[in-house]
């Protein structure tokens, strides 16, 4: 694999770069979704460089694309530590012993922290190339619940009612949250994704295990009155006008949509696709989707999730991912497919909106002139 190809020597193609792994606790489910994409971007197309970051953080260019099938979990990306490192120069690029790798557009799809909460995304602004995804404001605060949820309140979207606790907390201020949302409530790490670190509280006795647990994985948990209902998710696509699709149904089979439903259990939960619901209802929540979207300045795409109360047939925003999962069998691409894109399209979709975003931002002027 050249590290010096791009578009212009590159027989037309666009070079796109793929960073995976990371450091956050979601680094596996990096790795399948790697696999996905590099099977999926049409090699006519698009050439494409990996750079696989290990838990530690260092980046390694990989040799070639080498995706294994691992039991219950479908197809990964291996990720070698190949010794050759890569490293990032502000105004430049990108670097592997001291030789320009020359790309069109990166694709970083890292799940969690230092990957889905604005820090790649400064990185990589800072370097000065064109990125897939959210920038720096979208994806700090659609991964901060806390923050994202007021921005929506404040918006007149609808949220379920919470509070928020702090490692340090004052003696008996979690008690009294808890007192006013009322049990069962959940217990969640504020800056987390794939329900790391999230327990459900059935009453008192089990809220300072919740909250040790949640703590685990975040100095700031939200607690969150339990809504009994439908768990609904949403794909949007676009940046200034997005686009959202028709949206699907989660039905777990553990007490909620853990991770181990999500990702280790293969009977965890029911993906319904489309979601049986009525088409206004549908449209509402599509609806929903896109200003939730655009409130928080997500940009590329993101997945929108929801709840719909039984009792009351109210919706609620649940949280917004702005780089959901994207392996063969996640709801994203799936829900992309239900309405009439398929998997290689969305990623043609996709690295187009990088490059419209990256053209944008190359009209405005930092200085006086």
């Amino acid at each position: 694999m050249s590290t010096t190809k791009s578009s212009a020597d590159n027989g037309g193609k666009t070079t796109i770069c793929i960073l995976y792994g990371g450091k956050s606790g979601e680094h596996e489910i990096s790795l399948r979704s790697a696999a996905s994409i590099v099977k999926n971007l049409k090699e006519e197309f698009y050439e494409t460089i990996l750079v696989g970051i290990d838990r530690e953080g260092r980046w390694h260019l990989q040799e070639k694309a080498s995706i294994v099938k691992i039991e219950n979990q479908g197809e990964s990306l291996l990720l070698e530590k190949t010794g050759k490192k890569v490293s990032i120069v502000p105004g430049e690029g990108l670097f592997c012993e001291g030789e320009s790798i020359s790309v069109d557009v990166v694709f970083p799809i890292l799940h969690g922290s230092y990957g889905e909460d604005g820090t790649i995304q400064g990185l990589l602004e800072i370097a000065d190339i064109p990125y897939i995804g959210s920038g720096v404001l979208g994806s700090s605060l659609s991964m901060d619940k806390e923050k994202a949820k007021k921005v929506w309140r404040q918006e007149g979207l609808p949220v379920v009612d919470f509070g928020t606790i702090r490692r340090h907390l004052n003696e008996g201020e979690a008690e009294e949250i808890a007192g006013k949302l009322g049990f069962p409530l959940f217990a969640k790490p504020a800056r987390t994704g794939s329900s790391l670190g999230i327990t459900k509280v059935e009453d008192t006795s089990g809220l300072e295990d919740a909250l040790k647990e949640a703590f685990i994985y975040d100095s700031k948990v939200i607690l969150e009155r339990a809504i009994t209902g439908r768990e609904i998710e949403c794909s949007v696509i676009g940046n200034r006008e997005p686009v959202s699709f028709p949206p699907g149904e989660i039905i777990p089979k553990h007490s909620f949509y853990d991770y181990s439903a999500k990702y280790t259990d293969p009977e965890g939960a029911q993906l319904v696709i489309p979601a049986r619901i009525s088409e206004e209802l549908s449209r509402e929540i599509q609806g929903i989707a896109r200003e939730a979207y655009r409130a928080v300045e997500a940009e590329g795409f993101s997945r929108v999730d929801f709840f719909v109360e039984d009792k009351t047939g109210k919706i609620y925003i649940n949280e917004i991912n702005t780089i959901p999962g994207f392996t063969s069998i996640s709801m994203f691409p799936k829900l992309c497919q239900a309405g009439g894109m398929p998997y290689p399209e969305i990623l043609d979709r996709l690295i187009a909106l990088a490059l419209e975003k990256y053209r944008e931002k190359q009209e405005v002027k930092y200085r006086y002139q």
